[in-house]
């Protein structure tokens, strides 16, 4: 097997969130399956903290090694001998010997690229904007090589094949997941809308009482509603979920909730995991997107979407995890009879703006994403 009969080892690194983890999931697909007619290999990923489970959901990866990036944690952990010999000793045990670093247009590989050379790994692809001397054997440099306006999964697609990897035949590059668990016992029986209300930061949260009275509407309107959220937000979910809602508040982990979205007729949702997730599993999503980072590149991928919220506001691609503008306008300003008249439209296949919504390009320009 492999060119000296021996399966590789490849090390495919997406260090941030959950989400970001699922939208590599195309590019694990590719790497996986090997090159030039070589036999498949085994894809170990490296997460941080936040995206190690989404990691154990994508189809390819044969292990997953869990590492809190100092670069890329928010709040950062320190940098000590003792962390950096963690992972040293980890890749060195795992005996990789190629890497493949996947990043958004605000990260840089070359931290990660430069401890995996200390630990012997022989090659190394990534995408850089600054030189990278012998860091990486593979480099793209983002806005030459590829445009910075385009979805994540296609960037981190993008870099695997020019690491030489490319996506099986048959497989048509969309988001997928595996392993999921039974959640028909929580769901209970019949159709069902799932709403998410929680977020990862501020930002990008539509307000509580906003999500409630969706949920109201939704119900009236003869929908039956399931909201989920973590452990963390059983009080945002039980205030959401009120007493007709089936609250799931703290009851799934990532392989339940990505079983509850698969079940349901459409998923609402903010810019966040579950997004990501929804799409994996082929649900259309009501996305209350804020636009703080742009919907060319994080918007759901690859399913109907209906895209909520002021994509023009002037808190537009600054990163805030705290919105900068009073009021939260970008989100707020969408009402809960909008997001029933989405719903509407796509649980009932209507796509005048649902699969074909107008999502914004950073430098000005309009693109269109559909059910491609």
């Amino acid at each position: 097997m492999g060119r000296h009969g021996v399966r590789r080892r490849v090390l495919v690194a997406r260090l941030d969130s959950a989400g970001d983890v699922l939208l590599a999931g195309p590019a694990v697909r590719a790497i996986a399956a090997g090159d030039h007619g070589d036999s498949p290999n085994d894809v170990v990923m490296l997460c941080g903290p936040q995206g190690a489970a989404a990691a154990r959901l994508l189809p390819g990866v044969v292990d997953v090694l869990t590492w809190s990036a100092p670069w890329i944690i928010d709040p950062a952990p320190e940098l000590t001998p003792d962390l950096v010999g963690e992972l040293h000793d980890a890749l060195v045990a795992l005996g990789v010997d190629e890497a493949v670093i996947l990043t958004s247009f605000h990260q840089s590989p070359l931290p990660l690229a430069l401890l995996l050379r200390l630990a012997g790994v022989r090659r190394i692809a990534g995408a850089s904007v600054d030189y990278a001397g012998s860091l990486l054997d593979v480099r793209l440099k983002p806005g030459e090589d590829f445009p910075e306006d385009q979805p994540e999964a296609e960037r981190a697609l993008g870099i695997a094949e020019a690491a030489g990897y490319a996506l099986p035949t048959g497989d048509d590059g969309r988001l997928q997941v595996t392993h999921l668990a039974d959640a028909s016992a929580l769901v209970g029986r019949g159709p069902y809308v799932v709403v998410h209300p929680g977020a990862s930061v501020p930002a990008r949260a539509w307000p509580p009482l906003h999500h409630a009275a969706a949920v109201e509407l939704l119900t009236a309107a003869g929908f039956r509603v399931v909201v989920t959220g973590s452990p963390t937000e059983t009080d945002l979910t039980s205030t959401v979920a009120g007493p007709e809602a089936v609250d799931l508040g703290g009851r799934t982990d990532l392989a339940v909730l990505g079983s509850v979205l698969a079940g349901a007729s459409v998923v609402i949702t903010g810019n966040t995991g579950p997004a990501h997730l929804a799409a994996a599993v082929g649900t259309p999503v009501v996305c209350l997107f804020s636009p703080v980072v742009p919907a060319i590149r994080w918007a759901p991928y690859r399913v109907p979407v209906e895209l909520l919220g002021d994509q023009d506001a002037a808190c537009a691609l600054s990163r805030a995890r705290i919105c900068p503008v009073q009021g939260h306008p970008c989100l707020s300003n969408v009402s809960p009879e909008d997001v029933v008249d989405a719903v509407l439209r796509l649980s009932s296949g209507i796509s005048s703006l649902g699969s074909r919504r107008s999502i914004g390009r950073t430098d000005g320009r309009r693109t269109t994403r559909g059910n491609r």
